[in-house]
């Protein structure tokens, strides 16, 4: 659709105020650890790549990026060579991608000393965006494109056609690290660690000097899952308020919006419910089956196509048993929510939360798998949960793999001494894989010590609000 040339133009200024040296507002001083690996990917000048950052709608996505732009133009890039476009606004939706760009190049005549940078936002908005993008990478080496998305088929773009193209780079909620730094909470006394396997180098003078600095972090964790990791409704004042924006800006917007203009969906309801059921069983094995019986009208392909959805708008991550052959194909998916508060939120818990032994232990779980997520991604590790057949109730909650490397979490968030019984799942693994270490994530301070050493693994119990901010402090 053509769209008047002076009404493009004023969008684009609008979105680009360093082209008349103005600078850029409202931007937080402080940056997430992800806005790292964007800043080394645009200071790379050897590298023709695009960069992928994909992720749930309102998660920070375009923040990273103006962040990104705010440092090239005060390292002297070239105002004029750096471009942001968000493709959720009507008139560049209308416009597409192409007149979008001439009208560009007719306000800047291309300047060959740089590179021009390009950040395109919402680019599943942009119809064949992926033949697009490959072509730019394969002939217009003068051009770094970075684009944004928050629902895929982003996830089927980096497969195939990216290979060589492109890097991606999935981005979760605020870590509880970042959480702490978007509500101003300092803290110094924590003891660093870059790994948490340097604990097993611990004495017991530094388990009882971390466990006594680290209490005060309980409140702050719990605050974090009733809260959650979006940026703008976990800086709101009230918990009421926080919960109403989480479920209207993040949830609705999905379901309503995003999967009928993406996906055509018109059951909008029907998605609704299972949203809901899921909310209910955060954390737990799918039983599609189970599922179908228990939401009316609701058929079990219907259910698998939901879920599909769902995982390609980032509300939820789905994990398989761990295996190999018939146990993993033949095993049913585990599920979590793409965010600790989502359910709370959108159950309308509030407080309640906390004195909910086992919905709050789901929260954490939630809450830590989106940390492992984070902090192993770089090492392209496969997730699964392991469950043994052969002894019923025998299970560990989480496993990440990376090549040969298998590092198994059981998470007990409950106010009671870690026993033997409570950990067989996990010590049975450890013996049956011969792996040398293992983690129970806990609630109570006073487990905070390897726990175990008899021949069949370590295993080192960490209280859920230590290990989490450990594992978004790493650099």
């Amino acid at each position: 659709m053509d769209i008047p040339r002076n009404e493009l133009f004023a969008v684009l200024q609008e979105f680009n105020p360093w082209w008349n040296g103005q600078v850029i507002r409202d931007l937080p001083d402080w940056e997430r650890s992800a806005a790292q690996q964007i800043w080394r990917w645009a200071s790379d000048g050897q590298s023709s790549r695009s960069l992928l950052v994909t992720g749930a709608r309102q998660i920070g996505k375009t923040t990273l990026f103006r962040q990104t732009i705010r440092r090239l133009v005060a390292s002297n890039y070239p105002p004029t060579n750096i471009l942001y476009a968000t493709f959720d606004h009507p008139l560049l939706k209308l416009a597409g991608l192409q007149q979008t760009l001439r009208a560009w190049d007719d306000l800047f005549p291309v300047n060959t000393e740089r590179p021009r940078m390009l950040f395109l936002d919402e680019i599943q908005f942009v119809p064949d965006w992926q033949t697009w993008l490959k072509l730019q990478v394969d002939f217009h080496r003068e051009n770094r494109i970075a684009v944004t998305g928050s629902a895929s088929p982003l996830r089927e773009a980096s497969t195939e056609s990216g290979v060589g193209r492109w890097e991606t780079l999935p981005l979760a909620t605020l870590s509880f690290a970042e959480y702490l730094m978007l509500r101003n909470v300092t803290l110094s006394d924590i003891p660093k660690v870059q790994s948490m396997r340097e604990l097993l180098r611990w004495q017991d003078g530094e388990f009882a000097r971390a466990r006594a600095s680290g209490r005060g972090l309980t409140a702050h964790f719990h605050d974090y899952l009733l809260r959650g990791g979006f940026p703008e409704p976990a800086q709101a004042q009230e918990l009421a308020r926080c919960q109403r924006l989480l479920r209207e800006d993040i949830v609705d917007k999905v379901l309503k919006r995003d999967m009928t203009a993406l996906y055509g969906v018109r059951r909008v309801l029907d998605l609704e419910k299972l949203f809901l059921y899921l909310c209910y069983h955060d954390g737990g094995i799918l039983d599609v089956p189970s599922i179908a019986r228990n939401l009316e009208n609701v058929n079990r392909q219907s259910v698998v196509n939901y879920l599909d959805l769902f995982e390609s708008t980032h509300l939820v991550y789905r994990l398989k048993p761990f295996g190999y052959g018939k146990e993993v194909l033949r095993g049913r998916d585990k599920v979590y929510l793409a965010d600790a508060a989502l359910p709370g939120a959108v159950l309308l818990l509030g407080q309640r939360l906390l004195e909910m032994p086992e919905r709050l232990g789901a929260a954490v779980e939630t809450a830590f798998f989106k940390h492992a997520f984070t902090r192993y991604y770089a090492n392209t590790p496969t997730f699964s949960y392991w469950q043994d057949r052969k002894h019923r109730g025998t299970e560990v909650d989480l496993i990440a793999q990376m090549g040969n490397r298998i590092v198994p979490f059981e998470v007990k968030y409950r106010d009671a001494p870690i026993k033997p019984n409570d950990i067989r799942g996990l010590r049975r693994l450890l013996h049956e894989r011969e792996i040398d270490l293992g983690y129970v994530i806990t609630q109570r301070w006073e487990d905070f010590r390897e726990i175990t050493n008899d021949g069949t693994g370590r295993i080192l119990a960490v209280p859920a609000p230590l290990a989490c901010y450990w594992m978004s402090s790493v650099e």
